[in-house]
């Protein structure tokens, strides 16, 4: 028998995961683990306990999802992060995005693209391409690797093809931006 899981909406990142998992061990509700936009529960929860970790996840930004659709968004939301700040293993990073979603969500591409764009009103690969340049600004930022070592860890195809993108989006070339700095971040949730 599979564990019940709850679905959580606007969790993109570590940090994320351990809060949610200390409002899980405050309010007493026993779970097998924590990832990105899931709680694997050991056990069925009362509505009370679920009532108490819906007001406690509201309290710090995060929202339990009820419904089928809301929760193949998140889940496509979850692994279109995960593969565009390249945090999967070497097999997926090598799979396009279409297969992937697809694979692992169990579903046509074409099923999911259109869910999303409905609920979204963008799609995919919009939303793939600014998660991208989202974890660019960030290694900027950090100044610790050039634009063509970068351009390798997030699968570009060249550096040129990265700075078109990084252009088209903020309206600044890589180099001005770095120059600008912080400023030009967005939080992930608000991608």
């Amino acid at each position: 028998m599979t564990s019940p899981t709850l679905l959580i909406k606007n969790m993109v990142c570590h940090r994320c995961v351990l809060s949610v998992e200390a409002i899980l061990d405050k309010a007493a509700i026993p779970f097998h683990n924590v990832t990105f936009g899931e709680i694997h529960l050991l056990d069925e929860i009362s509505p009370e306990q679920i009532a108490l970790l819906s007001t406690k996840l509201k309290e710090i930004g995060f929202e339990l999802i009820d419904n089928h659709m809301s929760g193949i968004i998140e889940k496509i939301k979850v692994l279109v992060l995960q593969k565009a700040r390249n945090e999967v293993d070497k097999t997926d990073a090598r799979v396009n995005l279409s297969s992937y979603l697809s694979e692992k969500l169990h579903y046509e591409y074409t099923h999911l693209s259109s869910i999303f764009s409905d609920v979204e009103g963008r799609t995919i690969e919009n939303f793939f391409i600014e998660q991208r340049i989202e974890k660019a600004k960030e290694l900027l930022i950090y100044n610790q690797m050039t634009l063509s070592e970068i351009a390798f860890e997030l699968d570009y195809s060249s550096t040129a093809h990265l700075s078109a993108q990084f252009k088209k989006i903020t309206g600044l070339t890589p180099s001005h931006f770095k120059e600008v700095g912080l400023a030009k971040r967005k939080a992930l949730d608000k991608v």
